[in-house]
């Protein structure tokens, strides 16, 4: 049996770390550039939300809150922003 290694999603997923992180540090071609060798729109879709579903996960481990509440707060701030 041969070890398949993580799934598409967790490897997208980490590209999609490396565009933010890119985007950050302001290398905005690199992020793009990262950003085109993630594959199809399906697999980039998976991979941020799994990201963000990591990312999510983090903040409520330090804040405490539940993950419904955590959701709330972050829909309110985008509405503010949009």
């Amino acid at each position: 049996m041969t070890d398949a290694g993580p799934g598409p999603a967790f490897l997208a997923a980490q590209q999609a770390a490396g565009v933010i992180a890119a985007k950050h540090r302001g290398d905005f071609a690199g992020a793009e550039e990262l950003l085109a060798t993630i594959g199809d729109e399906s697999t980039r879709t998976r991979g941020f939300m799994l990201l963000a579903e990591l990312a999510l996960t983090l903040v409520r481990t330090q804040t405490g809150q539940s993950m419904d509440e955590l959701v709330q707060e972050l829909s309110l701030l985008m509405a503010e922003a949009g």
